[in-house]
């Protein structure tokens, strides 16, 4: 399989102060888009950070 055709349900999305979201990436596993969500959380920043699989209702 090529980039391309590559499968990554996983998405790492970010709430800013004033409630708009943004997606910051795509992963191929939970556990990948996790750490990047938790490691961009431990910046400390106001932003919220999570994991949702695309398909899933957001929150």
């Amino acid at each position: 399989m090529n980039d391309s055709g590559a499968v990554l349900p996983w998405l790492v999305i970010r709430q800013d102060d004033n409630g708009n979201r943004y997606r910051v990436g795509r992963y191929a596993t939970k556990d990948e888009a996790q750490k990047i969500a938790d490691s961009l959380d431990a910046r400390g920043h106001r932003q919220l950070y999570w994991v949702e699989r695309i398909g899933q209702p957001a929150h």
